[in-house]
């Protein structure tokens, strides 16, 4: 018998509802200056599919309602539980203070490799994406407990946010 595709009934989706009701795993993920609105939609797609305690929005980064980060989405954007703050320096404090584990996601000197990475068991971690072309800002990668890095073997060393979140979200999930 060949595999069949699953009817969205077959799927046993949460709804909206149920998703804000349901525990989220012990992780946040941090967007600062990121300019494509297409990207923060399809992250809030991606932090609610792995279930992520929350999504922050800093600097420049777009934020709801918008309908780029909308069409993107797909309704993420009422599921997962977002904030914005202006300044992600002072967001990182306070996170740290209460015993998140800030990661910044880079590519920096003394990096971690994402294959190398294992999470403190009952750590909440706080992931930092960056700005498309300019990255993790350098006062955001000096305030971070660890930089994390994900192997790359091509040319271009350098991932969409939207992917590079993805990546991030299921290797956090399956190492924990």
């Amino acid at each position: 018998m060949l595999p069949r595709k699953l009817a969205l009934d077959e799927l046993n989706r949460l709804s909206v509802d149920e998703f804000k009701e349901v525990e989220k795993f012990p992780y946040c993920l941090i967007l600062d200056d990121i300019r494509s609105l297409n990207n923060v939609g399809s992250v809030f797609r991606t932090a609610d599919a792995f279930r992520a305690a929350k999504l922050y929005l800093c600097g420049i980064t777009g934020q709801p309602p918008h309908r780029d980060i909308t069409k993107t989405a797909l309704g993420a954007t009422e599921s997962v539980t977002w904030e914005y703050v202006a300044d992600i320096t002072s967001l990182i404090a306070d996170l740290q203070t209460n015993g998140w584990i800030v990661a910044a996601v880079e590519q920096a000197e003394g990096s971690i490799s994402l294959t190398n990475f294992i999470p403190i068991p009952n750590k909440p971690y706080a992931f930092v994406f960056g700005n498309e072309v300019t990255g993790v800002r350098d006062a955001v990668v000096e305030k971070a407990d660890l930089v994390l890095e994900i192997p790359q073997f091509g040319t271009k060393h350098s991932l969409n946010i939207a992917v590079t979140a993805g990546i991030i979200c299921w290797d956090f999930l399956q190492k924990r």
